[in-house]
């Protein structure tokens, strides 16, 4: 005997070996045996086989007509046996039985199971709408179809035009049928999903992509701005008697310091650092505050960038020349004969602004040879001489002061690149740092940081701090991090360094400057009236929260900076590149800022110039791979000691750091914290080149003391602003 029975909710068929009871003993048509009990048999027959019960009924149910079937069944609820009287007729086998049950089980849109053997035809208006959703998804299927042939063919949907294709690439909707014609088709060619997109014209370039990419986590409702309205500035606010002038690249709007010098007739000069001072506009939790706690910093990249600040309000403040600007200044009295400074005062006031100097057109002229001489003609000539042995100072005091906990003398990198993007076409020049103006706004930037962060800490007001000290012993690895009170900066050797020179572009600053503002307004009881008291929480969730938003902007920009340098190789059609080692198997390229792992290079000294051959470029995966042809040159080493030095002094310049200001000041941050976080990651293993194993292009510009988080507003301030001497 054969019986027809369900198991787990499917239909199977067997021969009966034995029966106890209600328990069948049945082998199945794979040669299992299982234990059948006697309420899941549907069928008991003798003929056919097991074997052709099952192949014959599976083909008799596909002949059974559906809606035939469900007008002749009963509205209530049925044995599968009554109705096969109704369709077969009198005479029906085991066969048609077992036919009807996979029919019935397989329809549940027109039948509906109620218990083994048991089943209810469904409505007619629910069977309708049930047959109009299958008819929907057939279509949709078909559509699909056809999508999915065109892309594998190479052509793109009209569906997929306009913003459709970066959007499945960015933040799609996976229940989509665009979504799934993608995904189906990038299968079939296995290829990735945004390279199909490439290839078919649904997206423009790898740079599109990559901008979306950031662009849909970061800002999904668009980098515009709300209309807000700038505050007004405080009525009592004083006039200098100065005329400042900034020191920029050719392509900042963001203008956020200026500097004067005021000959004193004790032959000592009052030299000014002037800060843009939105703070004197902004008050904590209005609409302009909002933004800049949202965004936390104006976003680089090449060719382009987002500003933290709307327009009108960096229009506002910005130092542009030809007027007067608000700005909090520090005023250091200098002796000139040792270069000692003898007094300091911070004023809150409006300072005139007479010339925006640019280095595009001043480094050619300033240079250390044309200062020394007093050759050359140009604007401030007289100003920038005096700024220029006064900054040399400040630097020789920040290196004893680094001697003095355990550091070598910062070493400076002698070029950086500006890129100069024009659509699609990318121009890379080299650019000389640690020029006079350079050293001059950078000393400058750190004496006003660090003397400003003091301050806060003299009335007691916490600020937004960036320190640098040794774990462990005094020569172990150093950490930087931030917080809200003060500590050495060993890395910049300062005693306290609090971020206030970039309030246009940083939200900590602009929170700093609230606080220096409250205590030129409020002095001694000015921690009970600043915007943020002693232990504020929301202070501190400016400063746990700012660090992972500034660090993708940064990883953004140096993606970007990537990007552009394969650009820059395919561009011009670069077969052959000069690169020198920088360690191990990781070289260095002469003409623009970019880094590569060479896998087997093998091993060659520091310094040794290496000709390469490009042997692949991927600017969608931001990936290239070279091999080495032969060695140029090798550097020459005098002695094991000058090999130890030249080596320490190359690594903290090697290091790979983010790129995020291109400013003098945020290169100096720079140059003094790269090595020491550099050793530290080192000792830890960790690589910052690249995404991959595979050789992976790493670009070398970076700011990593430009990272900063946002917070609120204060108080429109009155009173005395030209307190805070010391």
């Amino acid at each position: 005997m054969n019986v027809f029975f369900e198991e787990s909710g499917s239909f199977k068929a067997g021969s009966v070996l034995s029966r106890q009871g209600d328990a069948f003993q049945v082998e199945l048509l794979g040669g299992r045996r299982a234990k059948v009990r006697a309420k899941d048999v549907l069928i008991e027959f003798e003929k056919p086989t097991a074997a052709e019960l099952m192949q014959q009924a599976d083909a008799a149910a596909q002949e059974i007509d559906l809606d035939f079937l469900w007008e002749c069944a009963p509205d209530d609820e049925f044995p599968f046996a009554t109705l096969g009287a109704e369709y077969f007729g009198e005479g029906f086998g085991a066969i048609e039985r077992a036919a009807l049950v996979l029919r019935m089980h397989g329809a549940p849109v027109y039948f509906r199971r109620k218990g083994r053997g048991m089943y209810q035809r469904a409505p007619q208006e629910q069977l309708k709408m049930a047959l109009a959703g299958l008819e929907r998804k057939r279509q949709q299927a078909l559509v699909q179809q056809g999508y999915e042939d065109e892309l594998k063919a190479g052509r793109l949907p009209d569906a997929f035009t306009g913003k459709t294709a970066l959007v499945l690439l960015t933040k799609p909707d996976k229940n989509t049928i665009e979504y799934k014609v993608l995904e189906g088709a990038a299968a079939a060619r296995g290829i990735s999903q945004a390279r199909l997109m490439l290839e078919c014209g649904g997206i423009a370039s790898p740079r599109a992509l990559h901008e979306a990419k950031f662009l849909s986590e970061f800002f999904p409702h668009g980098t515009g701005f709300p209309p807000v309205t700038v505050g007004t500035l405080p009525e009592d606010l004083p006039e200098a008697n100065v005329q400042a002038f900034s020191i920029d690249d050719i392509t900042t709007t963001e203008i956020d310091d200026a500097f004067s010098v005021e000959y004193l007739s004790d032959g000592r000069v009052r030299i000014g650092v002037h800060i843009a001072a939105p703070a004197l506009g902004i008050v904590r939790g209005d609409d302009v505050d909002a933004i800049a706690r949202t965004r936390l910093s104006t976003v680089y990249m090449p060719g382009d960038k987002i500003t933290m600040l709307p327009d009108s309000v960096v229009e506002a403040f910005t130092l542009a020349e030809g007027g007067l600007r608000p700005a909090l200044s520090l005023y250091v009295i200098v002796n000139r004969e040792t270069q000692e400074i003898v007094a300091s005062e911070t004023r809150a006031e409006r300072v005139f602004v007479k010339n925006n100097l640019r280095h595009n057109t001043l480094d050619e002229l300033v240079t250390e040879e044309a200062l020394a001489e007093g050759t050359g003609d140009y604007p401030h000539k007289d100003d920038i001489a005096v700024l220029w042995p006064f900054a040399q100072a400040l630097f020789k005091k920040r290196q004893t002061a680094r001697a003095g906990y355990g550091l070598r003398r910062e070493v400076q990198r002698n070029t950086d690149f500006n890129f100069y993007v024009d659509g699609e076409h990318i121009t890379i020049t080299p650019r000389r740092r640690g020029s006079p103006l350079d050293t001059i706004v950078a000393e400058l930037a750190i004496l006003a940081n660090s003397s400003w962060g003091g301050f806060l800490h003299d009335h007691g007001v916490p600020g937004i701090y960036r320190t640098q000290r040794a774990f462990g012993a005094p020569s172990g690895p150093k950490r930087t991090r931030m917080q809200t009170n003060a500590a050495p900066h060993e890395g910049l050797g300062v005693t306290q360094y609090a971020w206030s020179t970039s309030p246009l572009r940083r939200y900590v600053d602009l929170v700093n400057q609230w606080q220096l503002l409250a205590c030129l307004q409020h002095g001694v009881t000015a921690k009970l009236a600043a915007p943020f008291k002693p232990k504020d929480a929301d202070l501190f969730a400016v400063v746990q929260g700012f660090d992972d938003t500034y660090t993708a902007y940064a990883d953004h920009q140096r993606r970007m900076e990537y990007f552009w340098c394969l650009r820059w190789l395919k561009q011009e059609n670069k077969k052959q590149v000069v690169a020198s080692v920088v360690k191990g198997d990781l070289v260095r390229l002469e003409e623009i800022p970019l880094l590569l792992h060479v896998p087997g290079l093998g091993v060659h000294a520091r310094g040794t110039r290496l000709q390469m051959e490009v042997m692949s470029i991927d600017e969608l995966t931001v990936e290239a791979s070279v091999r080495l042809l032969h060695v140029l040159d090798a550097p020459t080493v005098t002695s094991g000691n000058d090999a130890e030095e030249a080596d320490e002094g190359d690594e903290g310049d090697e290091e790979i750091i983010d790129a995020s200001d291109k400013s003098a000041e945020g290169e100096a941050e720079a140059r003094a914290e790269s090595e020491l976080d550099g050793a530290a990651s080192n000792e830890e293993g960790k690589a910052a080149l690249g995404p991959s194993p595979v050789p992976t292009p790493t670009a070398t510009l970076r700011s990593p003391d430009d990272e900063h988080t946002g917070s609120d507003g204060v108080r429109p301030l009155c009173g005395d602003w030209q307190s805070g001497r010391t």
